[in-house]
């Protein structure tokens, strides 16, 4: 991955947001990082996108909210809900503190989640070869 599709990329989406979001969206970025440190920084589909063992989160600026998408089962914290707008998708509305510590929390739930997957998917590689090589 070059860094026009990772970090520079995402460099220049928060400078070419609205000054007043700019600020959040560090913030948000910043919080992601620490909650997923050896995440890959990326642009999809013209959003920040942070990849590890498969999809992580996605954001994106809008004109009165911060758009936040954890795939998967991250919607399951009651904490949540206030911010829930459609499956999968949350809205932080701009203008009010970012809810940190249910980002953080969200973000490690997709963490565990692909961890999760990824191990399952090498333990059924693992068993198909041993019975394929005759052990």
């Amino acid at each position: 991955m070059t860094d026009q599709t990772g970090k520079q990329a995402v460099d220049a989406y928060i400078a070419a947001a609205p000054k007043e979001a700019q600020p959040l969206l560090r913030q948000l970025r910043k919080t992601i990082k620490a909650a997923a440190p050896e995440a890959e920084e990326r642009m999809s589909y013209g959003m920040p996108h942070y990849a590890y063992k498969g999809r992580l989160v996605y954001f994106a600026v809008f004109k009165n909210h911060i758009g936040f998408y954890p795939a998967g089962y991250a919607n399951k914290y009651p904490e949540v809900r206030r911010y829930l707008a459609g499956a999968g998708t949350l809205r932080f509305p701009l203008g009010e503190p970012l809810p940190v510590a249910l980002i953080e929390k969200l973000v490690k739930t997709r963490v565990g989640e692909n961890e999760a997957k990824a191990g399952s998917k090498d333990r059924s590689v693992r068993r198909s070869s041993i019975g394929r090589s005759g052990l």
